[in-house]
């Protein structure tokens, strides 16, 4: 190196993101408590409270109650509907923090970025593995969250090198490309057999006009699933998702995280100031753009296929929530009430494979050792509420174990 004078890679690559080996930032357990409450949220479907609500159809509240604990069918959003997009929001907030934690250890950005293909291979990987339990051979799908937030972590954690207007340009680049992408793609023809693609004729969720290039299983992503995952060997050929679910959503989810990258970048270069005016300001301009989007027709909210508008929209709820808790906990100082919140979040892959996997068993050996009985104290049409309420205990205990001891599952 002529005089000493020349940096290494390390060193450019950080004065480029603004990310310098300062001190360690204070963890911001408004973003553990966050996560924690989305992974509660996704543990708590063992309640059936959509079940529940079908017995009590005249109850308000048991419908309020029903609706949000359940995917709306194609527009709109519910509390449920944001468990996915929190998430991935969630994963963009952590990436400035786990970037500068690394650099500040001396790891360099090959070994960095080296991490960051192999947590995507896993996390793709283990997506595909928790879809694959109930078949008879593996079974590939990558609609599923982790698989989703695996497919676009490379490009998110490249884009984590980069200034905020390399982010903010890459989300527009991305949603306007994706949206023109469908926009282009042809409508299905006037005597479309919409029974082929698993939807009734009479289905009164889809658009007319230019709204329809975003209805069920007729669009641009279905047309790539039928092509891209019959190379894979299955137990049937590919025609459509029951649920209209599409493994190109990957690429709007990855605005949803490049979202999160911002914010997360916002919380750390204003330590230990919560950049609180920012966060509501981008969370309502971007909830009013989706839904100018929506009602006027150009691009719908629909969560399920993950539209422009839902990543703008679902982003600025995520912005809003990300308020409420940093105002909650880090302006105010009420932490306390957030304990059981954090067992949860600080251990996200935990609860999600508990959910996926512990579920039978635990219900199961519930019913096994205690009867139905205890369950069924108030009356059958609860027995799904209070059994479901035992399971969600019995999570959170085997959470609160792994807290304890510090054992918390990392990808």
């Amino acid at each position: 190196m002529a005089n000493g004078a020349t940096e290494t890679i390390e060193t450019a690559v950080m004065r480029e993101t603004e990310i310098a080996p300062a001190p360690a930032v204070a963890r911001n357990t408004a973003v553990d408590a966050y996560r924690g409450f989305v992974m509660l949220l996704m543990m708590a479907e063992v309640m059936n409270l959509g079940k529940v609500s079908r017995a009590f159809p005249g109850n308000a509240i048991w419908q309020f109650l029903g609706y949000n604990q359940s995917h709306v069918e194609w527009a709109g959003c519910s509390l449920h509907d944001m468990i996915q997009p929190s998430f991935s929001f969630l994963v963009g907030v952590a990436l400035p923090y786990s970037i500068a934690s690394r650099l500040r250890r001396g790891t360099t950005f090959d070994k960095l970025f080296g991490h960051a293909l192999w947590r995507s291979f896993l996390l793709v990987a283990l997506g595909v593995f928790l879809r694959s339990m109930h078949h008879t051979q593996t079974y590939f799908t990558f609609e599923d969250t982790l698989s989703q937030i695996g497919l676009g972590y490379p490009i998110l954690f490249l884009l984590g090198f980069r200034s905020a207007k390399w982010q903010w340009g890459a989300l527009g680049a991305l949603l306007f490309g994706y949206w023109l992408a469908w926009a282009l793609y042809p409508l299905p023809g006037p005597n479309f057999d919409w029974a082929s693609v698993g939807v009734p004729a009479n289905w009164s969720h889809n658009f007319t006009g230019f709204a329809a290039h975003w209805n069920k299983n007729s669009n641009l992503g279905n047309a790539f699933d039928q092509w891209f995952l019959n190379l894979f060997p299955r137990e049937h050929p590919f025609v459509f998702n029951g649920g209209g679910y599409l493994t190109l959503s990957f690429i709007p989810t990855l605005g949803t995280m490049i979202l999160g990258l911002i914010a997360g970048r916002w919380l750390r270069e204003s330590a230990p100031v919560i950049p609180l005016r920012r966060f509501l300001t981008a969370g309502v301009v971007l909830v009013a753009l989706g839904l100018i989007l929506h009602f006027t027709g150009i691009c719908p909210i629909v969560k399920r296929i993950w539209t422009p508008a839902w990543t703008l929209f679902s982003g600025g709820i995520c912005f809003l929530f990300l308020s409420a808790f940093c105002w909650t906990m880090e302006l105010k100082g009420y932490k306390r009430w957030a304990f059981p919140l954090l067992v949860i979040g600080m251990n996200s892959i935990a609860a999600y494979l508990i959910a996926h996997i512990a579920e039978d068993f635990v219900s199961s050996s519930l019913l096994i050792n205690l009867s139905h009985r205890p369950f069924e104290i108030l009356g059958s049409s609860l027995q799904p509420l209070l059994l479901g309420a035992a399971m969600l205990f019995i999570y959170w205990l085997m959470l609160l174990w792994m807290y304890r001891r510090k054992i918390f599952l990392r990808i």
